[in-house]
């Protein structure tokens, strides 16, 4: 393939491009980095991602959310609405395909793992939402930083979301990531907490790139910045931004549900290796291929393009799930 044809394949998506960050002799946090060129992954679908005997998140984990800067009460139902619409307890009227049966494809690593660290299960739920209006640590963040953010949400039994601002600068973002997942040891005042003592907790950062860099980390709902200029999708949710970092997100939470300390469950090398999600790059339907999302569902009165059905009336567009059990990527449509 070409340098032009391949570098059209651009959107930038999260993959876990797995690294040790370390400050001294100390080892501090883990991170799973987004994102690596579309034209740089190979998908192997004869082969499964492989189990590295860490632990899985199981058990009930609440995901708290950490917002950094200015969102609209609007931008921030968006996400509320999809992390609520996750459970399979989700109000039984939502109208297939839902949000719910896509999430459920991650259990098919629960029950190919005997590991005793983690259960068959992993209940999700909606928990705190922190707000961080006044910017408390400026508008250009280090990772150090995330991780500090990170760190104000529970430790214990959650994922800690921070979603940054369309105003906010982020090491690497828009250059090489759309968003990062990782662990990080818990804090001093947690480690008081019985049983808390030694354990990570897993973060998960997320950027809005409405104004930085749309055609990178919101296509398909905005031309790409290189190759063929074809019309982008209407967003289901009317904002491009947000409806980009849904898709980010939700690559994110598999990856971090099913590799969250790093030994868990992903392909190839550990340096740069590939998730649940992100094996799958640029599928949302059948019929996908590199620049084209799939055959989707769309919106009759607003012509929005979108694969899921969630929590009060919403619809989303979530990215393709790697799955064990047939070792090929499940799309919802």
């Amino acid at each position: 393939m070409g340098l032009n044809s391949r570098q059209w394949l651009m959107k930038l998506f999260v993959v876990a491009t797995l690294f040790q960050v370390s400050f001294g002799s100390s080892r501090l946090f883990q991170v799973s980095l987004a994102t690596r060129k579309l034209s740089e992954l190979v998908q192997d679908q004869t082969q499964l991602l492989k189990y590295h005997n860490g632990p899985l998140l199981s058990g009930k984990i609440t995901i708290n959310l950490i917002w950094y800067g200015n969102f609209k009460p609007s931008q921030k139902a968006i996400v509320s609405d999809f992390i609520s619409s996750l459970s399979s307890s989700s109000p039984s009227n939502t109208p297939q395909p839902s949000v719910a049966a896509w999430w459920k494809t991650t259990e098919k690593y629960y029950h190919l793992t005997s590991n005793k660290k983690s259960s068959n299960s992993l209940s999700l739920s909606l928990g705190r939402q922190i707000l961080d209006q006044g910017y408390s640590l400026g508008k250009s963040l280090t990772t150090k930083q995330i991780v500090a953010l990170a760190a104000k949400g529970d430790q214990k039994n959650a994922i800690n979301v921070v979603l940054t601002s369309a105003d906010v600068a982020v090491d690497g973002f828009c250059m090489n990531r759309c968003g990062t997942h990782g662990s990080a040891s818990a804090s001093s005042k947690t480690r008081h907490i019985k049983g808390a003592k030694n354990f990570k907790f897993a973060f998960i950062w997320v950027g809005n790139s409405e104004t930085q860099c749309p055609g990178q980390c919101a296509w398909p709902f905005h031309q790409p910045i290189y190759g063929p200029q074809s019309p982008p999708l209407v967003a289901p949710n009317n904002d491009v931004g947000l409806d980009g970092m849904v898709i980010n997100l939700a690559s994110l939470l598999a990856g971090t549900a099913t590799n969250p300390f790093g030994n868990g469950y992903f392909q190839g090398p550990a340096e740069a290796p590939l998730e649940a999600s992100s094996a799958c790059p640029g599928v949302y339907g059948k019929g996908a291929y590199p620049g084209y999302a799939g055959d989707l569902l769309q919106d009759p009165t607003t012509g929005a393009s979108y694969n899921a059905n969630g929590a009060n009336g919403r619809k989303y567009l979530l990215p393709a799930l790697y799955n064990p059990a047939t070792s090929s990527c499940f799309t919802l449509v």
